[in-house]
This record gives C-alpha cells, structure tokens and sequence, in this order.
C-alpha cells in the first residue's frame, strides 16, 4: 500500500481521541484555556456528567473575530511566544484543544475584548455552520455538544452520566485548588454543585474542595531546596480514607498523576498507616521550567523531572519532618456516631436519698465511707454521711472503676497537651484531664507506637537491648523461611532479635529485643518470617525491616485488658508527648482522643 497524507477531518479525529477521550478531557482543556486567559471567575454547567453539554464561561480578556478563526486551526496558540517550549508557563499550549473537541462535537464559541463586540462562531463535527454578533459581556463562553454523536465507535465506550460527572467535577477540583485566587462555580442539570470564591487562602481553598475538618486535623508545608519550593497541606496520620482519590499533586500550578510523586508520598506515610488507608493532601511543588518536562503526555498529565531522586527525597523528608515535628497529635473530633449514643434520660421526681438508698441496697449497717473511699478522699463525704443514712454495700457489692483522686493539678495544656491521668476504663482505656478537655487514650495502640519508635532508632544505629533467652528456643519453619530469616540475621540482631540457622528447616532463637519481655518466640519469629516473605519482591530489605518492627512492636506492646498503676498512666502519657507519630498507633488509628469541654457541657444540657 502506498503512502498517502491523511485528510484534515480525520488528522482532527486522531488528534481528538489523544486529547478528548471524554467529557472530562474536554472540560479539563476549556477550563485551562479559561485560566490561561486571565479570568477571575469561571463557571461550568454540565448536563448528563457532559455527554450531552458542556459549558465553560469565563470573564477574561476574550477574542476578537480573527483570532476566534484561528484558534479553531490545529497548532494554533497564543501561548508560546517563541519556539522554547521548555520554558512554558500556561496549562494549555499544544493548540489542539478546540479544533479536536470540534472534530468530535457540536462546538459554540462566543467571545468579546474589552471594547469591543462579541462574535460567535460554530463548528460542527469539524465544519462551520454559522457564526455572527454575539450578546456576552467580556470574556469567553464555550459550549459543546452531543459529544462523538458522530463517532459510536468513541461513544459507546463512555461511561454512565453519573461516573463522567464524577470525572468532570474532579477536573475541576484539581484546577480550583491549583489557582485559590480564581473563583470557580459549577452546575450539573441545573443544581449548583461548587461554588468557591477567589482570593482564598490554599488551605482554606483546599479544605472546601475535600473536606471542612481537614483545616482541624492537617500539617502545613513549606520547604525549600535550593530553587525547588515545596507547599500544600498533609493530613494527620489518623485523618485518612479508603482509597486515595484525596491526593492532590501540582507541578509548577499544573494537576498531575505522577508515579514518581504518588511513590514518594506512600514512602512518607510508610508504617505510619494501614496497607488499605490513604492520606488526604494537597502538594504543591514548584520547580523551574528547566528541570522539568511538561511535553511528555497529550493531557499533560504527567510529567519528567530532571533529578527525580531529588523530588522524590525532598517530599520523603519534608513530610516526614512536618509529621515528626507534630508528633503526637491525632485527630481532634469525637465520631458522630459516638456523641449520638449519649443520651439525655427524662427527668422524673425521686424520692428522698434516704428512701432511695434503703429501698434498693440490702447492706444496712456498712458504714458510708466504704461507698466512698477513706475519709478525707472527698469533700462531700461527711455531708452525703449526715444526709444519707449510715449504711452502704460493701466494695465488691458494686460495679467499681479505678480512679484516682482528682486532688493532682491538672498541667499546663502547653506543657502537658495529654494531661494528667485519672483512671482506667475496662483495663483498655485510659481517662486523663487535660486543662482544655477530657482525653481518653488507648493503651495498647499508644504503647505499640512508642515500642516500634524505639525499635526504629535501634535500626537507625542505636542498638536495640536485647534479652537473653536462658534456654536458646528452636523454632521450625520451611527452608525458604529459614533462608529468609538467616540472610536478615545482621539486621534482626540490630533489633534485639539474636538468632542462627539450626538446620535446613529450623531456627534458634537466642535472646529478644528486652522491651518485649516474656513473649512467645514461636509466634514471634512466625511473623518475622512472614513479613519478610509478603513483601520481597516489592521492597527493598530496609523498607521490610520496617514492616518487621512494627510486627515485633505489636507482640510487645501493653495489652488491652492490663490494669494499670496511675504512675504508669501518667509515665505512658509524658512518652507519648515526646514521642513522634505517637497520636496514631502502627496501623493508623488514633491513640487518643479528646473532647472538648465545650463538647461535654453540651452532652450536660449546659450550653
């Protein structure tokens, strides 16, 4: 077959299906133009997610007739004022946007300049069918429809109108939040769906577009390397989701889905939450237009950074020290769901203390004080001791909670933000007073972050103690477990865990980590065993090492179900404010919580 130049409809075609795979793509490029041209405002209206109409108008500075004629060429642009297409600054600059989305779509193109009058020009499926006066104040406006009405073979692969108005609402998520000065509105079938003003803060333009309360429960950054310039916001630990579509990356203002970026920031978060749980940020990292190329993708997408290991570092590091430098924190807010179980009983009269106390407790001759401790505990007991009758059940008749007292003064929040312990709840949950609320903190999620703290600095050099064990334990596995165990053998020593080959198929255990204390070797080194299996081929031997860790700190942590002292209460709430990460445990739950007393007097009827 001999070769033959391609006819401009189709070359159009072609162009289309790189560039406007959906009604997504097509927003994504009308919207940016939008921004290119200096807009303060942008409204978008949708109907059927885009299938049917897409409308961007805008209030910048607008076309004049001739260039309306010209942007609807292919390889026209106003955006490259030379031949440097390294140095690019726009979002859009190829000049394929318009003529493909025309190619594929009924495309109305309406614009006026400052003093001038508007024109309207349209374009369907590639051939211009009208255009003249157009009433429209300065600016933009671009409506498209009945996308690949022409092209089945294009439209039967689209999705519901509910999953590309996903898609839509999403692109223009990602642009609002690149540009926080720039107002943005959007409609779909006629219901506003967005509507944020411009002239926003970036934190403030990001918790609107995801969540209200990320502002509470997110770190900020701001960190520079020499011309690289890295900013957002990170969420706390503990303030995660399901699947990560709240990760926002912007390069020089541009949304991307970089794999390099979306590794570094899995690499940030590492051991720090669980394998199915995903952090909600907004990074914003600004290189110059020499060390990045931004011409490797038609949606421009993604992008190639000159020195990748130096971004991949920066963001690793950055948000690792913003993570470390809040250290404890978790996140501050009570589920819903758990204030709704508190309820208010109804208020109905009682009878006199006396006739309540005789009708019901059938110890009446145990002295009052046994109800409320030694005297002198509390200074109501010589007045509830007149106005009671002298009589109370003994200790064990009744249901009991371990409390302290509540004679300590509570410290200062900046100087002890936990507070001071004042008891134990169900041998699990430990209950401190802090100077702005009520703390309530898990004992064993708290100590298993401390242990796997400690077991990382003995992999950073610090040598962990270890524990002789007084009979060296054997354990038995398969080979490769064994050949596993063997080849980590130098680094597990690192962490307290001193072992040798015994055999093809066993090992011997000879001492542990002395933190752990009295643990079970067998299940121990099991687990061992079993990390460093899942997870060979995709990690290196550091990153599994971590993994280890964090199953050695979860065999050695205080179980839930131990009573503990006040001493060890109040000692376990100082590490933790001196620890990092300690505001979630291993898996990314939180350690603590604490409700405001705002909060408590709400659930009292008194505010």
């Amino acid at each position: 077959m001999s070769i033959r130049r391609l006819p401009e409809k189709l070359v159009n075609r072609i162009a289309a299906g790189e560039v406007v795979e959906r009604p997504a793509a097509a927003l994504k490029e009308l919207v940016e133009n939008a921004i290119d041209a200096g807009s303060t405002r942008i409204s978008v209206r949708i109907a059927e997610g885009g299938i049917s109409r897409l409308e961007v108008e805008d209030d910048g500075c607008g076309m004049t007739p001739a260039d309306m004629a010209l942007a609807l060429e292919r390889h026209a642009t106003s955006k490259l004022p030379d031949d440097a297409i390294e140095d690019v600054t726009t979002l859009g600059f190829r000049g394929e946007a318009l003529p493909s989305i025309a190619s594929v779509a009924r495309l109305t193109l309406e614009s006026r300049v400052a003093g001038g009058d508007g024109w309207k020009r349209v374009v369907d499926n590639g051939a211009v069918v009208a255009e003249g006066p157009a009433a429209l104040a300065t600016g933009t406006r671009v409506m498209v429809e009945d996308l690949f009405a022409r092209v089945p073979a294009r439209r039967k692969f689209l999705r519901s109108g509910r999953s590309e108005y996903a898609a839509c609402l999403d692109v223009v998520k990602r642009l609002a939040m690149a540009r926080p000065d720039i107002g943005f509105a959007v409609e779909h079938d006629g219901r506003r769906v967005l509507d944020v003003q411009g002239g926003q803060d970036q934190l403030t333009r990001v918790a609107a577009l995801t969540q209200r309360d990320l502002a509470a429960n997110s770190i900020g950054v701001d960190i520079d390397r020499g011309e690289v310039h890295l900013g957002g916001v990170i969420s706390l630990p503990t303030y995660n989701r399901g699947i990560a579509d709240h990760q926002y990356l912007f390069v020089n203002g541009r949304p991307v889905k970089d794999r390099l970026l979306v590794g570094a920031l899995r690499g940030a978060y590492a051991d720090l939450l669980a394998r199915d749980r995903h952090p909600v940020v907004a990074l914003f990292l600004d290189v110059p237009t020499s060390e990045v190329d931004v011409n490797v993708h038609p949606a421009k997408t993604e992008v190639r950074f000159r020195d990748p290991q130096l971004v991949r570092g920066m963001i690793v590091g950055g948000l690792r020290r913003a993570l470390d430098e809040h250290g404890f924190r978790s996140v501050q807010r009570p589920a819903e769901a758990a204030l709704a179980a508190w309820q208010q009983e109804p208020v109905v009269p009682q009878p006199s203390a006396p006739t309540l106390f005789a009708a019901h407790l059938p110890y009446p001759h145990a002295p009052a004080t046994h109800l409320f401790g030694a005297e002198g505990d509390l200074a109501t007991t010589a007045l509830l001791h007149d106005r009671i009758v002298d009589f109370a059940p003994p200790r064990d008749a009744l249901p009991m909670g371990r409390a302290e007292p509540a004679t300590a003064p509570v410290p200062h929040v900046e100087a002890h933000p936990l507070g001071i312990a004042r008891g134990q709840i169900a041998k699990t949950y430990i209950v401190a007073e802090a100077e702005d609320g009520l703390v309530i903190v898990d004992q064993h999620a708290a100590h298993e972050r401390l242990v796997l703290e400690q077991l990382r600095r003995g992999m950073g050099g610090q040598a962990v103690p270890s524990q002789g064990l007084l009979l060296p334990e054997v354990v038995e596995l398969d080979e490769p477990a064994c050949d596993r165990l063997e080849a980590a053998a130098p680094q597990l020593a690192a962490l307290g865990v001193e072992l040798e080959r015994f055999g093809p198929a066993a090992v011997m255990v000879r001492a542990t980590p002395a933190m752990l204390g009295a643990i079970n070797c067998q299940k121990l080194v099991t687990d061992i065993a079993d990390d460093l299996a899942g997870y060979d081929a995709a990690l290196g031997l550091s990153e599994r090492l971590e993994l280890v860790a964090a199953t050695m700190a979860c065999h050695g942590s205080v179980r839930a179900g131990r009573t503990l002292s006040v001493a060890e209460m109040n000692a376990l709430l100082r590490t933790m404010e001196v620890t990092p990460h300690s505001g979630q445990c291993n898996h990314g739950r939180p350690t603590w919580v604490k409700l405001a007393m705002d909060d408590v007097e709400k659930l009292f009827g008194r505010k």
